[in-house]
């Protein structure tokens, strides 16, 4: 199996509740993939070269591909445009998800349609390539976004089964519980995200840690191995013993 990371990007979209902490978008994805089949993750992908195409046509910063991929995904695997001026409408946007599914360029959707690329609307939030022995690697882009207020999310069911707005914290006790499955990158986050009461706060938060590749290591601990994190990068917990992480 190739040891070469694949480049990838996500999207956290945080949706404001009123006297409560945010809802966060989760899809499942499908027990057939090949990597985290059945698991709980935030919209995403890899980055495509036409990413890179379109990220160069539009002067877009170094993590501009990254940036277009995010916005990508999120439309075909939910069903949300974020980043994209006009806002697209219902119809629109069903339209430029059929086609994307159908593999017509992004850059060619966008442009027919006379939609330009917001970037900025999406905030750096982290960076996680692990390093598996035996499985594919990602190295992996995590922005932050806040959800569209108009458009409803709907699954893919194709590379997601199963959609849902869930409090950080919900889909926590929702995986201690054995109701969902949740892999190592993905809890960390959830925690992290469990720490703020509002997209805001989230923003705050990630502007004061700058994104730092993530690699996480093994540490022994009363002899015992973890599986740990650098505690520098806002994350609440930073070690897991590897008899309960779930890798992917």
């Amino acid at each position: 199996m190739s040891r070469v990371p694949i480049p990838a990007a996500t999207l956290i979209l945080l949706r404001d509740a009123p006297d409560a902490p945010p809802d966060v978008l989760m899809v499942e994805r499908a027990k057939a993939m090949a990597f985290a089949g059945g698991a709980m993750v935030f919209p995403g992908g890899r980055i495509d070269p036409g990413d890179h195409a379109l990220a160069a046509t539009i002067g877009a910063g170094a993590d501009g591909p990254a940036r277009i991929a995010a916005i990508r995904e999120t439309i075909e695997e939910a069903g949300l445009a974020v980043g994209l001026r006009p806002a697209p409408s219902t119809a629109a946007l069903a339209a430029m998800r059929a086609r994307l599914h159908a593999g017509d360029a992004f850059a060619a959707i966008l442009a027919e349609g006379g939609f330009t690329l917001d970037l900025d609307r999406l905030v750096p939030f982290a960076r996680w390539l692990p390093d598996h022995p035996t499985m594919r690697i990602f190295d992996t882009l995590f922005f932050l976004a806040r959800a569209p207020t108009a458009a409803v999310a709907t699954v893919d069911a194709t590379e997601n089964v199963r959609l849902v707005w869930t409090r950080a914290a919900t889909m926590l006790a929702d995986a201690d519980a054995g109701r969902a499955t949740i892999i190592y990158p993905t809890r960390r986050t959830l925690e992290r995200l469990a720490l703020f009461g509002d997209h805001d706060a989230a923003v705050t938060q990630a502007r004061a840690h700058p994104v730092r590749t993530i690699t996480p290591f093994v540490e022994t601990r009363d002899g015992a191995p973890f599986l740990c994190i650098p505690d520098d990068l806002g994350y609440p917990v930073t070690a897991e013993a590897m008899a309960r992480a779930q890798r992917g």
